[in-house]
């Protein structure tokens, strides 16, 4: 199907909101057999240089890429881009400000959270983020933790962070066609990240689907670490009979935290066409 053996296609760093180093990333992507991967901070690319080196010269190959927020009928929808060119000025320059909004919701989330009596929760929450740029929900749900609060980082979701509850705030992320666009300008693939996760109607998430096909998204994550066995199911019909490329994905960001490891989901039903056969021509190409 492909010469890729466990390709691992969605993680994160410490520059977005992983617990890792991207050349940390990269050497636990080889301990677990990984041969391809990519890393796909939220709205960000300053780690992809550090993870380029650490693969150089391995058996992995890692490819440039990025997760992008968009906003589409009330929720928060993720795309991946995938071999991107990172340096792309297009692409930097939407990301930078995608990021300057990242920072203005942080300061409202954070006086939301000091009505519900917890405080310095800003401040807390930038003392946990490797990058001051990217402070985001997962950095204040782990201070909070932190206070001894709540147990773990899905309680404070659950009662604080998730939509409608007292510390979530509403932000409006980019639009689905200008994500995808900046993604295939800068050389890359866009594949719509775990869509099982969003709370759309059928009828919503045929009209996400339409949307981003239109825009020339390519992929759909059909295997990752949100994904039940039975929602990966629904996603491979869905990638059936729309044409779209299959992806696996383990959206990992720490051992911790994460449901499935680097390199750990179950394999692409076979008769999907996965994303990973576009890389192998390249490279066949190269």
């Amino acid at each position: 199907m492909s010469g890729f053996r466990n390709p691992d296609l969605h993680c994160h760093s410490n520059r977005s909101d992983g617990f890792l180093a991207p050349g940390q990333v990269v050497e636990r992507a080889l301990a677990n057999g990984v041969d391809l991967l990519a890393l796909t901070d939220h709205d960000e690319v300053s780690g992809i240089d550090e993870a380029l080196a650490a693969a150089e010269g391995t058996a992995l190959r890692l490819l440039p890429g990025v997760e992008i927020s968009v906003s589409f009928a009330g929720e928060t929808i993720h795309i991946v881009g995938l071999d991107i060119d990172h340096r792309d000025a297009d692409l930097v320059a939407a990301l930078r400000d995608l990021r300057a909004g990242r920072s203005e919701r942080a300061s409202r989330m954070s006086d939301e959270l000091a009505r519900c009596g917890i405080r310095g929760a800003l401040a807390g929450a930038r003392a946990l983020a490797r990058n001051p740029e990217l402070v985001s929900r997962a950095h204040f749900a782990r201070y909070i933790v932190s206070t001894g609060l709540m147990p773990d980082v899905k309680t404070v979701f659950d009662h604080y962070l998730a939509t409608g509850k007292p510390g979530y705030v509403e932000h409006q992320w980019s639009v689905l066609e200008d994500a995808v666009g900046w993604i295939r300008g800068a050389g890359g693939l866009a594949v719509l990240a775990h869509p099982a996760r969003y709370r759309l109607s059928a009828t919503q998430m045929k009209a996400l689907l339409d949307r981003f096909q239109a825009a020339g998204g390519e992929g759909i994550e059909v295997v990752g670490g949100a994904h039940t066995p039975e929602e990966m199911q629904r996603f491979a019909t869905v990638a059936r009979q729309r044409h779209l490329l299959a992806s696996r994905a383990s959206d990992f960001h720490g051992v911790d935290e994460s449901r499935v490891d680097l390199g750990g989901c179950n394999p692409l039903p076979q008769d999907l066409v996965p994303v990973w056969s576009r890389f192998c021509e390249v490279a066949q190409t190269r």
